[in-house]
């Protein structure tokens, strides 16, 4: 099982190579892995069977599974297992998705651009469904299920230029997404009651849960909200029809044979052992009977060939649902058998549309006449299909509801008859919609339509419907094939007594309500015929879709409301926000809570942190009258360094080292925004907001309290006393900051990098807002003056010649200093003690950079230290040389190295877990070289971090630095990579 899955998401993943070399018929290729995966399922089927048959005798049941620890912790794993029911729903999921690939190699345009994705997202779609119907574990069912919808949405948004198809994409996601979530409710209140996630033994606690009551009956309820809303039943069925935006491919695997099968297959998994609870027959016989007369009373209605195969899908989707719902063993065999017929002549009748329309260019009936000679195979293949759909004898179809009637005759409750009627009712609309269908396609409209002339499709084209129309025709002769898989499913619930499919089972009341079915099914279609005027629908009452639209527009003037309220552009709006939050709730908890205090309170242990606290304090209040803002960013700065002295006296010489570089990095950020800024501010103490100022007052006392209250209630040792022990011998490190960072606490930090990232983005974006995505300025196209040049300091031609110079130098002098400050610079704004301080420094710092690094984990430092320290050469860099300066200095894009750091260190979790250990499992090689050494490999995490830091800080400098220098001087921004433009093209020579 394991292997089949792999190789459906990496054939995924080859799919865009595949078909950038191969085309169209790429198709045929990647058709081979489920056809593949289809054979191996085969071979599996003896063992399925054995496996069932011995539960059913009271034996140990033992089905082919695989169990692979994932979160130890959570008690969550990679467990598998295949029973008859996986192995049915599987037979669709890989038959069918190899037959649709194949389809899809004629139904696209060979030169069309989008093909290698879409393969990817159905192999993929095919590799999520077959980890849904075989994971054991329920928490990693849900997490394909979950994948199932989200490709979904791709697949049906596959054509992005129509807003229909991104509209019924949003809606089909934002519906099976929600009903997902309701669903993973239900699941975890299972699962704690059962005291395990496996859906196994969730199963066989199924007698001690159902005696918990209502408990149990809200789980359930939850779950089956779920299964109904992915399986398009009553009220969630309007997306299904939606959907048929999507190419047809997409209709026939996911709307035929697989994604809508999920619910089908977790109402079929849970039936044997919760069809007991309260809410589950009204739930799932009164909503899948409802289903199937609201679908197939619409899809009478419809022109479209599609719509009328989309409705008609939700109906015998809720037929099937409904007689999986009886909970009997009887009823399980039928409802199985109904889901393998249905599988079959669904999907063929799909891809008979995609043919129809592939070759004429529409779908509605009104304008289709003639098809039958133009395409007589197709028509044959599409009348099997449809044929079975209806019921008619000698098809599987056919075969399917007469153990579905037989069934609900062995049903022996006071709902049975109702539900019985529902279905003959039911069925007769499935006939009438058949008919409507096929004479709609293929039939003579006499005296309004002339033939359609259209080419007959090739008979490659027309192979995966022949095959599947061929099985539907010799199952319904010969379906003992099987009919193990239904008997043995049924026989682990009990057993189905007599049952058996069977072509012809005699004059029987089965028989009889068949015959009536169809008649009323003949007379439907033939009333309808006569009454059709053409005119569109008309409800008598408010459609789901209409509430679901109506609860959406509510949802979006609601949020305009509250987002015009909130989002003000205000910041001291958006921190009293903030601020106000984390007072109220802590004050609350701590007047409803008694709170222990410390019985010893010590004031200072050094004399200088009373001095270095007053500093602080300081510090603060001139940072709140300061009548300017860089006075106001200068003092919070000597906030910051007084908490470096208070951790260097602590005894906490890497805290205090990150906190150096941390506030330095900062108050460099500040000082180089606030040229964007008016310089004063509101202008000292008689300005001041006293509102705001209480809150601040009330804050900080919030937090002082809070801390001393932590201190005062402590009962335990803290947890902290043993990391030292830990990072020596499981961390390999000396440096316990360090070694928490990388190894004991490695998903914070993992976290947090993935933080700072999206806070770079965050800040370039804001920045680069103006200029047009992937625009880059050539030299000769930059004003004369914007190298800075002061436009005071020379005119435009004297300008413009000094820019051309600097560009052929940067260009062709490869022995030329790397400071270029007194060519890009004018003279009032050098510092030749600048200059030279940088260029005796930025070497050395750097080296001392990756010595912090690569020593970090026994002594301070670090890859988050070491970053910093790299940013800062680069910051000083900068200073020095202006913006001309750092754009030669950052030969690699902050994007990279961001992105590089976080592949690099999720590399380092990932490795671990292909050798067989937890992720992100730390190794110590020893090794001699001029010495003994030790290397630990999670330094290959902190190299990740290292980079990620220093991308952000590149970042900072690019955004709010030669950017802002840029647009403060009112002209583009000029780089490296223009001025190696201007002189490779030999622009003012």
């Amino acid at each position: 099982m394991l292997v089949i899955l792999t190789a459906l998401f990496v054939t995924a993943l080859l799919c865009p190579m595949l078909f950038r070399a191969l085309k169209r018929n790429a198709f045929y290729v990647v058709a081979v892995v489920p056809a593949v995966g289809f054979i191996w399922l085969l071979t599996q089927l003896p063992a399925v069977l054995a496996a069932d048959n011995s539960l059913a005798n009271g034996a140990p049941n033992a089905p082919p599974s695989i169990s692979i620890q994932w979160i130890p912790g959570l008690n969550i794993g990679l467990n598998f297992r295949m029973d008859s029911l996986a192995a049915t729903i599987l037979l669709l999921i890989l038959g069918v998705g190899a037959l649709v690939l194949f389809y899809c190699a004629r139904y696209f345009k060979n030169d069309d651009p989008q093909i290698g994705g879409f393969a990817a997202k159905m192999v993929a779609f095919a590799g999520a469904m077959t980890g849904l119907v075989t994971a054991d574990d329920v928490i990693v069912m849900f997490v394909f299920w979950e994948i199932t919808s989200v490709l979904s949405y791709l697949l049906i948004g596959f054509n992005q230029a129509l807003i229909t198809a991104r509209r019924s994409a949003m809606n089909a996601l934002i519906i099976t997404t929600l009903g997902g979530l309701v669903m993973l409710a239900g699941i975890l209140m299972l699962g704690t009651k059962a005291g395990s996630y496996q859906l196994s033994e969730i199963m066989a606690s199924a007698d001690q849960l159902v005696a918990l009551g209502t408990y149990t009956d809200v789980a359930v309820a939850l779950i089956i909200v779920g299964a109904i809303s992915k399986s398009a039943l009553v009220p969630f069925h309007f997306w299904l029809p939606g959907a048929m935006a999507a190419p047809t491919p997409v209709s026939a695997y996911l709307h035929a044979a697989a994604m809508v099968k999920a619910g089908v297959y977790l109402i079929a998994r849970l039936a044997p052992g919760f069809a007991e609870t309260s809410l589950w027959a009204p739930m799932t016989v009164g909503i899948g009977i409802l289903t199937m007369l609201i679908g197939g009373f619409r899809a009478l209605k419809q022109y479209d060939l599609k719509l009328i195969l989309a409705f008609g899908t939700v109906s015998q989707l809720g037929f099937i649902i409904a007689i999986f719902g009886f909970g009997t063993p009887e009823a399980a065999f039928a409802a199985l058998a109904m889901t393998l017929a249905h599988g079959l002549f669904k999907a063929t009748l799909f891809l008979s549309v995609g043919i129809i329309d592939h070759n004429t260019g529409t779908r509605d009936i009104r304008k289709l006449s003639g098809l039958r000679r133009a395409m007589p195979i197709l028509t044959g293949a599409a009348g099997i299909a449809a044929a079975s759909m209806a019921g008619v004898p000698l098809l599987f179809g056919f075969v399917a509801k007469e153990a579905v009637y037989e069934s609900a005759l062995h049903l022996h409750t006071g709902w049975g008859p109702i539900a019985l009627a529902g279905l003959v009712l039911g069925a007769a609309l499935t006939m009438g919609y058949s008919l409507r269908f096929f004479f709609g396609a293929f039939g003579v409209k006499k005296h309004s339509v002339p033939a359609l002339k259209c080419k007959a499709p090739t008979l490659i084209f027309l192979a995966p419907l022949l095959v599947l129309s061929a099985l539907t025709l010799f199952l319904g002769v010969y379906p003992q094939l099987v009919e193990p898989l239904m008997i043995h499913w049924s026989a682990a619930q009990g057993g189905p007594g007599k049952m058996h499919l069977l072509p012809f089972a005699g004059f029987n009341p089965a028989l009889g309500l068949s015959a009536i079915s169809v008649s009323l099914g003949v007379a439907f279609y033939w009333i309808r015929r006569r009454t059709d005027t053409g005119a569109p629908l008309r409800r008598m009452m408010t459609s789901a879709e209409e509430i679901y639209r109506m609860s959406v527009n509510a949802l979006d003037m609601a949020a305009i409301w509250i987002t015009g309220r909130t989002q003000r552009g205000s910041l001291s709006f958006y921190l009293g926000v903030i601020l106000g939050v984390v007072l109220v709730i802590p004050l609350g908890i701590a007047l409803t809570v008694a709170t222990p205090w410390p019985s010893t309170w010590i004031i200072a242990d050094h004399p200088a942190q009373i001095l270095i606290g007053a500093i602080i304090i300081a510090g603060a209040v001139v940072a709140i009258i300061a009548p300017k803002r860089f006075m106001a960013v200068l003092m919070v700065s000597v906030t910051g360094y007084g908490m470096v002295a208070i951790f260097a006296l602590q005894g906490a010489p890497d805290l205090a080292l990150t906190q150096l570089l941390v506030e330095t990095i900062v108050l460099v950020s500040f000082v180089l925004a606030l040229r964007a800024l008016p310089k004063r501010l509101w202008g000292g103490v008689a300005r001041i907001k006293w509102g705001r100022a209480v809150m601040a007052i009330a804050l900080a006392v919030m937090v002082v309290y809070i801390a001393i209250a932590m201190m005062g209630a402590r009962q335990e040792a803290s947890i902290s006393l043993a990391w030292p022990d830990l990072a020596y011998h499981e961390g390999y490190g000396k440096n316990i900051v360090n070694v928490a960072l990388v190894d004991m606490r490695v998903w914070d930090t993992f976290g947090e990098i993935t933080v700072l990232a999206a806070a770079a983005t965050g800040v370039a974006s804001l920045i680069f807002a103006g200029r047009s995505f992937g625009s880059r300025v050539r030299a000769q196209d930059v004003a004369p003056g914007s190298i800075d040049s002061g436009s005071e300091a020379m005119g435009g031609k004297e300008s413009k010649e000094v820019e051309l110079r600097i560009a052929r130098r940067f260009a062709s002098s490869g022995n030329q200093d790397w400071l270029m400050a007194g060519s890009t610079l004018v003279a009032e704004r050098r510092s030749i003690i600048f200059e030279v301080v940088t260029r005796l420094m930025f070497h050395s710092v750097l080296v001392l950079s990756v010595y912090t690094l690569l020593t970090g984990h026994n002594t301070p430092g670090g890859g988050f230290a070491g970053g910093l320290i790299a940013g800062l050469a680069l910051t000083i860099r900068y200073l020095a040389g202006g913006r001309i300066e750092l754009s030669e200095s950052i030969r690699v894009a902050p994007g990279m190295l961001i992105g590089g750091g976080i592949a690099l260190a999720g590399l380092a979790g990932i490795v671990p877990l292909l050798l067989g250990d937890e992720i992100f499992t730390t190794y110590a090689m020893e090794f001699w070289f001029f010495g003994e050494h030790k290397f630990v490999t999670s330094t290959v995490f902190d190299i990740g971090v290292y980079l990620v830091v220093l991308g952000l800080v590149q970042d900072v400098l690019r955004s709010l630095g030669s950017e802002i220098d840029s647009l403060s001087e009112g002209r583009s921004p000029v780089d490296r990579h223009d001025f190696v433009e201007a002189s490779r093209t030999g622009v003012g020579r």
